[in-house]
């Protein structure tokens, strides 16, 4: 999606993927035609063009790059800041990043795992960089929707220059649904906001289908409590019915005997 809306409608450009091991599949199979794909990692591997010593320095002159891309990879970064930092070095003024990092999901060392991005994590990065001297943009962020997986992605859209603003119209966010906590440039409120991520959702909702068997159990358990109450009521009422008829049987027995006398 980032690359339909973004990056396919502006001529030939030069994409740097930071993190490009193809492990479950690489961005590089969706890139579209008139890019120039270049894969960095700091190891070799399927994907990785250009195999980096220093993850925090890379290997391109100062605004050379169109658009840099990352997807699970900055939770592995100890400071991903001066990853960000970097990028915006070589972004050209009218550059695009892409941020993919888990918002969620288990700890995984690759070879390390430091971090996960809450929503606002994006315009603290924008923060951070204005704090350095540069005049960066988030575009757009949300928070993806799990797909039969635990990671709930963070995505982010930045813009090197804000001045920039109208080489990119469009917004992922505008062509789907599938998202919480989103936000877009030009929007002050948060999209389909949502205070628990979708974990915390779904334990809630199971904690709440607990309570109604429990409290389904407990009316069961009353209302077995009441049966067995009211079958010891007839039964004690059977007792005594079936004592007053023996009774009434030994007084009819002794009356027939002394009339026989």
């Amino acid at each position: 999606m980032f690359f339909d809306t973004y990056v396919a409608r502006i001529g030939e450009v030069t994409v740097v993927d930071i993190g490009a091991q193809n492990v479950n599949g690489s961005l590089r199979e969706v890139a579209p035609d008139n890019a120039k794909y270049i894969g960095v990692d700091f190891v070799k591997g399927n994907g990785v063009d250009i195999v980096i010593n220093d993850p925090y320095q890379l290997p391109f002159e100062d605004e050379s790059v169109d658009a840099v891309i990352s997807s699970s990879c900055f939770e592995h970064s100890e400071m991903f800041w001066l990853v960000f930092n970097e990028i915006l070095r070589i972004l050209r003024p009218s550059g695009l990043f892409y941020l993919n990092a888990p918002s969620n999901g288990m700890f995984h060392r690759y070879p390390v795992d430091c971090w996960r991005f809450y929503p606002e994590a994006g315009k603290a990065m924008v923060t951070w960089a204005r704090r350095q001297g540069l005049n960066p943009v988030q575009l757009e962020s949300y928070v993806s929707v799990q797909h039969n997986g635990v990671w709930s992605d963070f995505i982010g859209v930045f813009l090197k220059d804000e001045s920039h603003l109208g080489h990119h119209p469009e917004r992922i966010i505008d062509t789907f649904q599938n998202f919480q906590n989103g936000m877009k440039h030009g929007h002050s409120g948060i999209l389909k906001y949502s205070e628990y991520p979708e974990d915390m959702q779904r334990i809630e909702s199971l904690t709440q289908k607990v309570r109604e068997l429990q409290h389904r159990e407990l009316q069961m358990f009353n209302a077995l409590e009441v049966s067995k109450q009211a079958l010891e009521r007839a039964r004690v009422e059977v007792t005594a019915a079936n004592q007053r008829a023996e009774t009434a049987q030994e007084l009819l027995a002794k009356n027939g005997n002394k009339s026989a006398a």
